[in-house]
């Protein structure tokens, strides 16, 4: 290759990577807001509001957002699926069908050259954060997410997905002030931010490797508690479609034991688990 081609080719990495600053004010702007609990203080009562809205957005992303609309690993009603999608809205991550169109794409080139979010390849901050930030991967590919993209309440809550969060943190502040919204709503976003951005980026570096796959996904205990069961990684890059992803029992994984839960009231079904042979194949 000529230094022209290799400079050029750089130049244009560089140019994929290059952060938008003044669209990305409003990410920069929730992560300073969380520096206002200096002024407000905290109360037990904003303690636990943040808790619970971390805990209920975390599944909206892990059991909606991901198991659901990238996975299909279970089915669920038109009005529930609309329910989750909403959820996951909250945790003001855009779309149900931006998120899932791009993790389709992720699962398709895992740590390949066309990953959207590689530390192997990248980095951590542009697997972390980085790649969120540029607009390389702003749209929604509505070609990879056809079967979602085909409901037009779906269609609309991605476009207007900012509308969850803002009517959330204004919840959070009618229901507690100040107080609750800087604890409620900016640093519950922002914990849930960097919840589901260590997936893609610390789960690909840390952890215990069980299953021989062709990327560098890892099984993380403690990532798995701070996701709701998302840290068995390595699992679930072994064999996509469950909707467990803690294989084994000693495995916590608290998304899909309230989506089993949710199954005894009829309101998901045909829960998909992997079969025997996946849990007996050969280890790493």
């Amino acid at each position: 290759m000529s230094t022209v081609a290799i400079t050029n080719q750089t130049e244009s990495v560089v140019e994929d990577h290059r952060v938008e600053w003044v669209k990305s004010l409003p990410f920069l702007g929730v992560h300073l807001a969380c520096l206002t609990a200096f002024f407000t203080g905290v109360s037990w009562k904003a303690a636990a509001l943040c808790f619970a809205l971390y805990v209920i957005r975390m599944f909206g992303i892990t059991a909606g957002y991901h198991r659901y609309f990238a996975h299909r690993s279970y089915r669920t009603s038109r009005f529930f699926q609309f329910v989750m999608a909403w959820i996951g809205c909250s945790a003001v991550q855009k779309g149900p069908l931006w998120w899932a169109s791009h993790h389709r794409h992720h699962h398709q080139h895992s740590d390949q050259e066309k990953d959207v979010h590689s530390p192997e390849r990248e980095g951590f901050w542009w697997s972390h954060v980085g790649w969120i930030l540029c607009s390389k991967y702003e749209a929604t590919d509505f070609n990879a997410i056809k079967d979602f993209a085909k409901y037009p309440e779906l269609r609309l809550l991605d476009r207007f997905h900012v509308v969850p969060g803002v009517l959330l943190a204004v919840a959070c502040f009618l229901l507690m002030g100040w107080q609750g919204l800087v604890w409620g709503f900016f640093i519950s976003t922002v914990l849930l931010y960097h919840g589901t951005f260590v997936i893609n980026s610390l789960c690909h570096m840390f952890g215990r490797v069980r299953y021989k796959t062709t990327d560098t996904s890892r099984n993380s205990l403690l990532l798995a508690l701070i996701t709701l069961g998302e840290g068995w990684h390595n699992n679930h890059h072994y064999y996509a479609t469950s909707t467990n992803m803690g294989f084994f029992w000693w495995e916590i994984d608290v998304s899909y034991y309230t989506l089993k839960t949710l199954s005894f009231f009829g309101l998901v079904w045909d829960i998909k688990k992997p079969p025997q042979r996946v849990l007996e194949a050969t280890q790493a």
